[in-house]
């Protein structure tokens, strides 16, 4: 429960006064869940506004460690920290921000046979994902279990992103269908990122995120937003339901499989 005390009407003394979130409205940011997948370059945007919003669990599951090249862009994670597990980072500086809120580590890789049980308690997920296998499965298991999310995904100097309510609007394979052969897209160790894009894609995923858990706005649903940095023009790309969908045809999944782990925009 939040408790209203001094700190906390200085903490979030921005949002109370702010009209369609204001002391209820953090009460519901107090009482949400949000599951992190991934603690790399959107992730750690992500991560950082939810924990300074008053989210009051995530989750966040990476299995990776520190590498030195990933601090161009994971601004979660320092020099002194390379080498040590991310979600371990993630947790020190999420509490650093703010101690009073929950944050629960999964220094595991998400696959078909753990992801039910991972996000089942969870209110909203965020896809922060590196590879088109990890990213459908996302979309197979949030359509299953009827779960609100965030797709993001980011390349050179550009990024997108969609916000999935699944029985309403269209879902990831509703428009993409399948993920590519393996090695048939470009990576972003291949191709590069600029790592101020991760930012900008993180910021606006964690924006989504907030104003579905405060019920506000106009969500990403039925629309991709993409943008080019170079010449920082944004678009939005209108998309339908799939009657014929694969995933949220016919009442969704039922059995969750993994896919090939064909790489795909960088985390």
């Amino acid at each position: 429960m939040l408790e209203f005390n001094d700190e906390t009407m200085k903490r979030y003394s921005r949002h109370f006064v702010l009209q369609n979130v204001g002391v209820e409205g953090q009460k519901k940011l107090a009482q949400a869940q949000v599951f992190i997948t991934g603690a790399g370059g959107l992730g750690s945007p992500i991560a950082l506004y939810l924990a300074a919003a008053g989210v009051g669990r995530i989750g966040i599951i990476d299995d990776d460690v520190i590498d030195l090249s990933n601090l161009q862009r994971q601004i979660l994670h320092t020099t002194p920290e390379v080498g040590t597990p991310k979600v371990q980072s993630a947790k020190q500086k999420l509490h650093a921000i703010n101690p009073h809120i929950q944050i629960d580590t999964y220094q595991e890789r998400l696959n078909a046979q753990n992801i039910t049980k991972l996000i089942e308690s969870y209110d909203v997920i965020v896809d922060g994902t590196d590879n088109f296998g990890t990213k459908f499965l996302i979309n197979d298991a949030c359509v299953m279990l009827n779960k609100p999310y965030s797709y993001g995904g980011i390349l050179r100097f550009s990024g997108q992103t969609m916000s999935i309510k699944p029985n309403e609007s269209a879902c990831y394979a509703c428009v993409f269908h399948s993920p590519p052969p393996p090695d048939s897209v470009p990576t972003c160790s291949s191709a590069g990122i600029l790592g101020s894009v991760a930012g900008m894609l993180g910021s606006i995923q964690a924006t989504e995120v907030l104003k579905m858990l405060l019920g506000i706005g106009e969500p990403l649903y039925n629309t991709i937003l993409s943008f080019d940095a170079l010449s920082m023009e944004f678009r939005k790309i209108r998309v339908s339901k799939n009657p014929q969908c694969r995933v949220c045809a016919n009442g969704g999944p039922k059995i969750l499989s993994d896919y090939e782990q064909a790489s795909c925009w960088e985390l």
